[in-house]
């Protein structure tokens, strides 16, 4: 029983450090922001151009931001080893 409560705390604790990710990947894409609104301000003619890769590059951490919720939901709710442990254990 032991084993299986120490797998259990172990895939909680990699979906936490996974949710990381999405908690970084905000402020990452505030810095981004702001970065972008600088660089409008002091050059306004090039606010297309500055938009544009801005908006990717949000898109793309975005990206990055779903996969650390997707890798945590499987983490806890479809861990195959962690099902085979509940199986040995009658649980």
């Amino acid at each position: 029983m032991e084993t299986l409560a120490l797998a259990v705390g172990l895939a909680n604790i990699a979906a936490a450090i996974a949710l990381l990710n999405g908690v970084l990947t905000t402020l990452g894409q505030g810095k981004v922001a702001a970065a972008a609104v600088e660089a409008i301000a002091r050059q306004p003619e090039a606010k297309g151009s500055i938009t544009t890769t801005m908006l990717i590059g949000c898109g793309l951490a975005e990206t990055s931001g779903v996969y650390g919720l997707l890798i945590a939901f499987l983490l806890i709710f479809a861990n195959a080893p962690l099902n085979q442990l509940f199986a040995a254990f009658g649980v």
